[in-house]
């Protein structure tokens, strides 16, 4: 059974649009992995491997974050 998302910026439950909840928290911490792997001018690698790899990293930020 998949897991409902968990949401970066959620907004209100009052929203008058509960459709658009924004990106997930996977999302967010998978792109901010992307920022410093783009940053660093040593890394040369092709975008679906960066991009792999920062879901990586993402999915590991958020098993720490389920230990707290």
């Amino acid at each position: 059974m998949k897991e409902e998302p968990v949401y970066a910026f959620p907004r209100p439950e009052w929203t008058t649009q509960p459709h658009r909840t924004g990106m997930t928290l996977r999302d967010y911490f998978a792109g901010q992995a992307l920022n410093g792997v783009i940053a660093d001018p040593t890394v040369q690698v092709d975008p679906q491997t960066a991009a792999k790899a920062c879901y990586e990293y993402a999915d590991a930020m958020l098993t720490e974050r389920g230990k707290e």
